[in-house]
This record gives structure tokens, C-alpha cells and sequence, in this order.
């Protein structure tokens, strides 16, 4: 059973199984979309972290160049899948937000927040900080010995 469509493109009794995008727009498909690029880019910079840290540091701390590379390769993974469930959550809220598409008493369903901007922003302060850390350790090891 397929929801019809009104004058504004919006499915008049849209329901958990309503079909296709919300909007004409598609504006949390695009957001997802900004999402996918941010952490594609967070993991080519953490690949090429993995291969020029270790070459930087002097042998005492080589291990310690792999790190920043792995913390980053490991939260891109994790963005890219939040992306998407950010995504069918923000869908689903804004369908249930049309009117008649829940029923009284019904439990609502809550609009995304921004945690996956505070997770974004503590993720790179704290790449920022072992990386400064790394360059700071590293210059006074070269320096003392």
C-alpha cells in the first residue's frame, strides 16, 4: 500500500511506510551527504598521517606515529555510519511531524541533535592536542640528544 501524494508533494498519510524522500529538497539527504565527504576526508588525512608521522619521529617514538592515524581511521568509520543513521532519523522525524501521522498518545519521535557536531569538534581538539603533543616530544628528544 503506497501513501498518495497532495498538491505539495507530500504523502498524505505518510506512517512508517511511507516511500521516498521528504521534501522536494532533499536537504537530509544532502546533509548526509556533507557527512559521508567530512569523514572521507577525515580518513585520507589520517592515512596519510599513518605514513608521514612514523617517518618524522625519531626511533624511540615511531609507534607513537601510528596513533593519531588509527584514532582518525576508526572515527571516520564511525562518522560515516552516524551519518546515515542521523539520516533515516531525521527522515522519520520529519515525516512524523506531517499532520495525522501519529496517532494521539503515540510516542513521538524526537529531531536529531547536534551530537554528531560535539563528537565531530572533541574528535579533531583532540587530534589537534596528540598531535601537537607528538611534534612537541619529538623536538625534545631531537634537541636533548
Amino acid at each position: 500500500m503506497t501513501a498518495r501524494r497532495s498538491d505539495a508533494g507530500r504523502p498524505d498519510a505518510p506512517g512508517p511506510h511511507a516511500q521516498g524522500p521528504f521534501d522536494p529538497g532533499l536537504q537530509p539527504e544532502r546533509t548526509e551527504l556533507a557527512w559521508r565527504r567530512t569523514a572521507l576526508a577525515i580518513g585520507i588525512g589520517s592515512l596519510v598521517s599513518l605514513r608521514v608521522f612514523p617517518l618524522l619521529l625519531p626511533p624511540a617514538f615511531t609507534a607513537w606515529g601510528f596513533v593519531p592515524g588509527a584514532v582518525g581511521l576508526v572515527a571516520a568509520c564511525a562518522l560515516w555510519f552516524a551519518a546515515r543513521r542521523r539520516q533515516l532519523r531525521m527522515t522519520a522525524w520529519l515525516h512524523s511531524t506531517l499532520p495525522g501521522a501519529t496517532p494521539p498518545g503515540s510516542a513521538r519521535i524526537t529531531a536529531p541533535g547536534g551530537g554528531l557536531l560535539v563528537a565531530l569538534t572533541a574528535l579533531a581538539t583532540a587530534f589537534g592536542v596528540l598531535c601537537i603533543g607528538i611534534v612537541v616530544v619529538s623536538s625534545f628528544v631531537q634537541f636533548r640528544g
